[in-house]
């Protein structure tokens, strides 16, 4: 996360020292904020790990770590003007990332670690707050709610933990709150941005042995995770 963290600072530095570069220069797409509703697309990058809490359980010294590795975002922007300094975000799209947890109270290497490849529809719905524009750019913060379908939950696999496969629910729900800045270009918009995202269901399917020595010490699992998004409206 603070490798994807640096790479916005140094993206958002260098746009608001354009803030005073831009005293005597053309104003660039000056009625683009009048627009009711205008559409656009994202690239971007993100590090997703688990929120774990324990329960009381037969195993009392469990522990789980989470190793996470960088994926990435693609997806589309559907954006509505609410007020001049207010506008509601649609912005469907899909996410790939994995992760590597390691039960280290489970006594066997092969049963100790799991590995998991994610996809994810991406399903938010966001309220953006802007400032009023200056020159050619314009921050802003965003938060919103979103909906995630895991396309690789394994959810329905009849197989659990005991037959190697960790799964996890289909349908999940998160929050989400951001920063970014949008900077006026000749023929559009572009907007780096970067959000946490936290999970505010329980994504754990619990394997089917009630006491089973990767499911039953863990009450809560959920993702958080960092996004760094480059919107072109």
């Amino acid at each position: 996360m603070k490798k994807l963290s640096f790479v916005f600072l140094g993206v958002f530095i260098f746009a608001s020292s354009s803030i005073f570069a831009q005293a005597d220069r053309v104003i660039n797409k000056p009625n683009f904020d009048k627009k009711l509703l205008h559409y656009g697309f994202y690239l971007g990058l993100n590090q997703n790990d688990f929120k774990i809490d324990y329960k009381n359980s037969n195993y009392a010294n469990a522990n789980v770590s989470v190793k996470a590795t960088s994926g990435f975002n693609v997806g589309l922007i559907a954006d509505l003007r609410l007020h001049k300094n207010v506008n509601l975000r649609f912005e469907p799209g899909l996410i790939s990332n994995s992760k590597t947890l390691a039960f280290t109270h489970v006594n066997t290497k092969r049963d100790s670690i799991r590995e998991i490849g994610s996809t994810y529809l991406h399903l938010p719905l966001v309220l953006k707050f802007s400032t009023d524009r200056m020159h050619n750019v314009r921050p802003y913060v965003l938060a919103g709610i979103s909906m995630d379908y895991n396309f690789s939950s394994n959810e329905k696999n009849s197989n659990d933990n005991a037959g190697g496969e960790f799964r996890m629910k289909s349908y999940n729900y998160m929050y989400e709150v951001g920063i970014g800045i949008d900077i006026y270009l000749n023929y559009f918009k572009f907007s780096p941005s970067i959000r946490g995202v936290f999970a505010m269901n329980n994504e754990l399917k619990y394997d089917l042995d009630t006491n089973s020595q990767w499911t039953s010490p863990i009450n809560f699992l959920g993702t958080r995770g960092i996004f760094l998004n480059f919107a072109f409206e």
